[in-house]
């Protein structure tokens, strides 16, 4: 498998409810490091997997609603704790969508899966990655 990954991160407050959090039931904040990784079966024509500027553009994209952001006040986040596996699932939909459509330099169909790692420090990260198809 061939894999492209570009990077970027975003900086937000929330607070979760349950005890499982402990003291992260309070409001806090985090500065996420946002890795996705596109992945085929394949290079193009071109010897790639996608479009490099299109993928970091279209992350950039899906994080930029998030950037800044008090996460407990975002509407569709509303009643959910936003732990660091719901944020990478999220984003794994946002940037499903362009890379399905073709959107990143290479027909959609080409691309085997995507796979979100979200970095909340340097010794603990969640992932999440599935097929696009």
């Amino acid at each position: 498998m061939f894999t492209v990954e570009v990077r970027d991160h975003i900086m937000i407050a929330h607070s979760f409810k349950g005890a499982v959090f402990g003291p992260a039931q309070k409001m806090h904040g985090a500065t996420f490091v946002i890795d996705a990784a596109f992945i085929a079966e394949t290079l193009d024509d071109n010897a790639i997997v996608i479009d490099i500027g299109r993928a970091h553009e279209a992350l950039k994209a899906v994080l930029g609603p998030l950037n800044y952001q008090n996460l407990d006040e975002v509407p569709e986040f509303k009643g959910k704790n936003t732990t660091t596996e719901f944020l990478s699932k999220y984003i794994f939909d946002g940037l499903a969508k362009p890379a399905r459509a073709g959107e990143l330099g290479r027909p959609g169909r080409e691309l085997k899966a995507l796979r979100i790692t979200l970095s909340e420090s340097h010794v603990a990260r969640a992932q999440y990655e599935a097929p696009l198809w």
